[in-house]
């Protein structure tokens, strides 16, 4: 049994909205830049929000890079691969940035009102273009070591870390926003990039977010409906939170039939929440018959915010800790190009 979370229109509560929020299916909502100005705007309608649903989630995909719904008013984040690209330089000052960019913006977003961001990226960069510099790094091993770092203190600033996109985009050719996505690469590759994830669930990640990529010797479906890497997930690889899907109106999970179809495979294969980021599927989605079962709300539960102790307000400490991830991410400039060798070299 599944929750939904849902997109809204506009950078207010309109009756639309309150309407939405009044169905207890929905668990959450997601802002994208339609619906951001600046910090004061969106902490307003996230206070409004959380107003009409104390319950609610609320999130935002903030991982750095081109991915910052949060812009205006908010730290600027570089991608994470500039961290990636420091280990080959000196592991010590890429461990430092991963968990310096992870407390910023675990801060910086919290203090905004939400409960978490979809991050990190735990996919390996393996040349796809919408993963792109959103990845770490081109290997595993230490994509591993940098994931579980930047979860680790993500969720010590109290923001449930999300590792995304299991079991991995970076190496298919399509992206999945626009196109059906196959990893047709031998099995044994594909189960290299999950170590990535084995490493942020060791760490303590509340929350997976499965891709809408079809490994074919694992199951013909989507990852997100495909009951064989949820079990794998809950299984072997001893996951015990919250599994996301990604957004249903993506067109890799087209496959599965119309968006009813979409939604009712995801929850059957396993998936605790459900995206539908487009405000004009929210009334299809909410005529499809589902709900959300005790064990998936206790999952849920696990996405909160968390009490820490007080967030940082200070000019002084925002500035001081920007100039110091600032300078090390310019370091990265002079890293060797990722490559068949950057795993020699990177290992330390």
């Amino acid at each position: 049994m599944s929750a939904l979370m849902i997109g809204i229109d506009g950078t207010v509560v309109d009756k639309q909205t309150r309407r939405w929020l009044a169905d207890p299916r929905v668990a959450g909502v997601i802002l994208f830049a339609r619906n951001i100005e600046d910090r004061a705007q969106v902490q307003a309608l996230n206070a409004e929000l959380r107003k009409l649903r104390p319950d609610l989630l609320l999130a935002v995909d903030q991982e750095g890079g081109r991915v910052r719904r949060l812009r205006e008013g908010f730290v600027d984040l570089g991608p994470l691969a500039q961290i990636g690209a420091l280990w080959a330089i000196e592991p010590s000052l890429a461990r430092r940035a991963a968990r310096l960019h992870a407390e910023l913006m675990a801060l910086d977003t919290r203090l905004a009102g939400f409960d978490f961001s979809f991050a990190p990226v735990a996919d390996v960069a393996g040349g796809n273009q919408c993963i792109g510099d959103r990845a770490f790094h081109p290997d595993p091993e230490v994509t591993a070591r940098l994931v579980a770092l930047y979860v680790e203190r993500q969720q010590a600033c109290g923001m449930a870390a999300t590792l995304k996109h299991f079991p991995g985009h970076g190496a298919v050719e399509a992206d999945t926003h626009h196109a059906a996505a196959r990893d047709e690469r031998e099995l044994s590759q594909v189960l290299e990039d999950l170590l990535p994830f084995a490493a942020g669930i060791e760490a303590g990640a509340r929350a997976v977010m499965m891709a809408h990529v079809v490994v074919p010797g694992i199951d013909p479906w989507p990852a997100g409906a495909s009951a064989s890497w949820i079990r794998l997930l809950r299984g072997p690889m001893g996951f015990k939170g919250a599994i996301v899907c990604d957004d249903l109106a993506m067109v890799g999970s087209h496959s599965l039939g119309d968006l009813p179809a979409r939604l009712l495979a995801h929850q059957r294969a396993g998936c605790d929440l459900l995206l539908v980021c487009k405000p004009e599927q929210v009334d299809a989605a909410l005529a499809t018959d589902m709900a959300a079962s005790k064990a998936c709300d206790r999952r849920l539960r696990m996405l909160r915010a968390r009490r820490t102790p007080a967030l940082p307000r200070a000019d002084q400490w925002w500035q001081q800790s920007q100039a110091i991830l600032q300078g090390l991410l310019e370091q990265s400039a002079a890293a060797p190009a990722s490559g068949t060798n950057i795993k020699e070299q990177a290992v330390g």
